[in-house]
């Protein structure tokens, strides 16, 4: 599948990159932001997984893995008919991540207010990575709504960003203990 005996290349020194389609592109492109950005995020994830419990690291080395999927499936531009080789994120993996979301979220109270990022060193790194998860959804989403990559970005990319990052909040707020380290947001507290 992948194959690297040489890291460098120097093919990206002229500020372009090659897609996985083999076209060319820009660095600073919007579909590399995008894919740049789940790189981010998962990197974020990684540096979560060093301070909780095995349970979750394994839903987390998951998420990961799909991540990785995310930046496949958005470095290949779909192109008409799609192949169905194509390495593309899915529903199940979208429903994998509503059905853990349920089983977080259901020992954690409701909220009654805003919560801050914050709280334990567990649930800071998440925050983290859920707000870089949120930046990589709106570039994905603008992606789906620029009339040159519209039809060539799989829609589910936003859908399991956009759960993922609902995700990263209910698990968060279990690593507050279940909710009662959590910071509320005080509207107006510091006028």
């Amino acid at each position: 599948m992948v194959l690297l005996d040489k890291i460098y290349t120097k093919t990206g020194d002229g500020g372009q990159t090659t897609l996985s389609d083999g076209s060319r592109v820009e660095k600073f492109s919007l579909r590399v932001e995008a894919f740049g950005t789940v790189d981010e995020a998962n990197a974020h994830i990684g540096l979560a997984r060093h301070v909780i419990d095995a349970k979750t690291d394994a839903m987390l080395s998951r998420i990961q893995n799909d991540m990785f999927d995310l930046g496949a499936d958005l470095a290949r531009p779909i192109k008409s008919p799609p192949a169905e080789s194509e390495l593309r994120i899915t529903q199940q993996q979208i429903n994998r991540l509503e059905e853990e979301i349920d089983q977080i979220n259901g020992p954690l109270g409701p909220l009654k207010s805003f919560v801050l990022p914050g709280g334990t060193i567990n649930s800071s790194h998440l925050h983290v990575a859920r707000t870089v998860t949120r930046r990589a959804e709106r570039l994905v989403t603008e992606l789906l709504f620029n009339e040159n990559e519209q039809k060539s970005v799989n829609p589910l990319a936003a859908i399991y960003l956009n759960r993922l990052s609902e995700h990263l909040f209910v698990l968060a707020r279990r690593m507050n203990e279940n909710g009662e380290l959590d910071i509320l947001w005080e509207p107006g507290k510091n006028q």
